[in-house]
Order: C-alpha cells, then sequence, then structure tokens
C-alpha cells in the first residue's frame, strides 16, 4: 500500500482501528501521533495526512491536499470476460499500469456464468482497482463496466478514438510492437477470452476498424498478455 487511498465521505469521520488503513498506518508505517504519511483522494489530489489523535476504536487524521491529478490514460481495455480469479489480477494490475477504462464484455466463446459471478455482483471489483491505484501511487481509478456485449461495447466505443487494435494469435500477421502509435491520441485494446475470439467476433472487431495484432509465437496467460500489452502501448505513447 504505498498510498492510502479515501472515498470523499470517508474523510468526515475518524477512521475505525479495524479498517485496513488504520493497520497500515499504526503497524507498517509505524506512525505515532504528529507523524505525516501519503494519502490520495479517489479520482482526485494527492496530499499528506496527519495523524492527530488515537483513542481506542479510532484514529483521527488530517490532510492537506496537492494539486489535482492529471487526467486518465487514453487507453481502453476490451476484455473478453475471463474467470473471477484473472479479472481480479487484471483490475489490479490495468489500474496499476493506468488505463482510462475497463470493458469486459460478453463474446462468443466466453463462458456465460463469469458475468454472474461475486466479483461483478457484489461490487468487489472495485477493491481490486483501489488496490492498483494505492500500489502505483496514483488516485485516478478506470471506468469498469461488466454487463455488456462485445457488439453492445463496439457500438458505444468513442467515434474519436484514433487506433483501435486487438490481440489476436490466429489471424493476425502484425506484432504489437511494431505498430506505430506516434501521433495517436488514444488507443481501444481488444484482448479476447480465455478461450480466444471467435469468428464472428473477429468480423465483428474487423468491422469497427480494428486491426489484429499479435504479441509474438508464444501463448500467454490473459493477464500476462494484458501487461505485455499495456506496457507495449504506454511506451509507443510516450507514458512510460
Amino acid at each position: 500500500m504505498n498510498l492510502i487511498l479515501f472515498e470523499p465521505a470517508e474523510l468526515t469521520v475518524p477512521l475505525a482501528h479495524t479498517d485496513p488503513r488504520a493497520e497500515h498506518i499504526l503497524k507498517t508505517l509505524r506512525r505515532r501521533i504528529g507523524d505525516t504519511f501519503d494519502v490520495g483522494l479517489v479520482d482526485g489530489p494527492i496530499g499528506k495526512g496527519t495523524l492527530d489523535a488515537i483513542s481506542a476504536t479510532t484514529l483521527t487524521l488530517t490532510v492537506t491536499w496537492g494539486p489535482p491529478p492529471a487526467p486518465a490514460d487514453p487507453i481502453t481495455l476490451l476484455l473478453g470476460l475471463p474467470r473471477p480469479q484473472t479479472a481480479r489480477d487484471i483490475l489490479r494490475d490495468a489500474t496499476t499500469l493506468g488505463v482510462g477504462a475497463l470493458h469486459f464484455v460478453a463474446t462468443e466463446r466466453s463462458d456465460p456464468n463469469y458475468a454472474a459471478a461475486t466479483l461483478w455482483t457484489s461490487g468487489e471489483w472495485r477493491r481490486h482497482c483501489l488496490a492498483g491505484a494505492a500500489q502505483a501511487f496514483a488516485t485516478r481509478l478506470p471506468a469498469v463496466t461488466s454487463n455488456h456485449t462485445l457488439a453492445t461495447a463496439l457500438a458505444t466505443l468513442p467515434a474519436a478514438t484514433t487506433r483501435r487494435l486487438a490481440l489476436d494469435n490466429y489471424e493476425a500477421t502484425a506484432p504489437l510492437s511494431t505498430c506505430n502509435l506516434l501521433g495517436d491520441t488514444s488507443v481501444v485494446l481488444a484482448l479476447g477470452p480465455e478461450r480466444g475470439w471467435g469468428p464472428a467476433d473477429r468480423a465483428a472487431l474487423r468491422a469497427h476498424g480494428f486491426t489484429l495484432v499479435h504479441l509474438g509465437t508464444r501463448v500467454l496467460r490473459s493477464e500476462t498478455a494484458v501487461i505485455a500489452a499495456l506496457t507495449l502501448v504506454r511506451a509507443q505513447l510516450g507514458l512510460l
């Protein structure tokens, strides 16, 4: 936890000892009354928190905020719904690397049961985004959806997106590493589910302006492919 994140409403009340952030302040950071530590407001500024008081049940904090954060990175991930555990890793790591939006979609070959997982129905997904942002010492969270099909997600993509790329192990002829993104202002990067894109998926992607690209001859896990692809895209956009 490199940055202790708070929702706006949480700053109006003391922090309970049972909150993991309180334990981190007291036991990991070993802060005492009068000490400071790094805090962030979700989708807001980073600042310095001061531990003002410690009672039997709560911590009292005050915060001095810095300037507003930079805009979200101009990268949208479009992902065929994976297994919940894989989705958890992607939510955390994609947030850490920096993306503006994460859309998990039903595809031709994705398991329809994944959309009903408690990860999505309970709101658990947000916790993994928060963990990713805290790791990155950042406050921006991506916009996240999990209730669309590939067709509806493609139909609602911003028309102004300058580059649309889809990873594919079978029909792509060019590596992602050779795509020249210099001058592009935004990118949509699509990755299929763990069973890969189906023929109808590929046809839909091509119809919406996507170029099929690959990451080489090795077949990667979905969560690994996301990290590798995002790193290449961010480097070419000058975000590293």
